[in-house]
């Protein structure tokens, strides 16, 4: 459990340390999953005890949404000041993200082959 634990947090430090070297503007532990996502991909399995780990995690995720609610109290004046740029932003990035997501869904049937018959007139 130690070294899964362990490889989480390397992949996270190596992942903040390439994106203060290089400048790269995403944060360090989103390029540190990419690192795991790799490393993972290489292994072509997830490890028994990093998967537990991961479980455990996973499941006291809401514990994560605690310093967003804290950061929205505490900028309530904010928010409220400039609410229709943040509401337009929102909607504007889910529809983004969920065009993109469809694009990308339908890439990836064509290449694997399971494009949906012609319907039949």
């Amino acid at each position: 459990m130690v070294h899964a634990i362990l490889a989480l947090l390397v992949c996270q430090l190596l992942g903040e340390i390439i994106v203060r070297a290089a400048g790269i503007p995403i944060p360090g532990p989103v390029l540190g999953t990419l690192l795991m996502l790799g490393a993972l991909a290489a292994l072509r399995e997830v490890p028994e005890e990093l998967n537990a780990v991961a479980g455990v995690l996973l499941s006291h995720l809401s514990l994560l949404f605690v310093p967003a609610g804290v950061g929205v109290i505490l900028h309530v004046a904010r928010i409220r000041a400039e609410w229709l740029p943040l509401l337009a932003g929102l909607f504007l990035s889910t529809a983004l993200t969920i065009a993109v997501t469809a694009l990308v869904f339908f890439r990836v049937m064509r290449k694997m082959g399971l494009q949906e018959a012609e319907p039949e007139p």
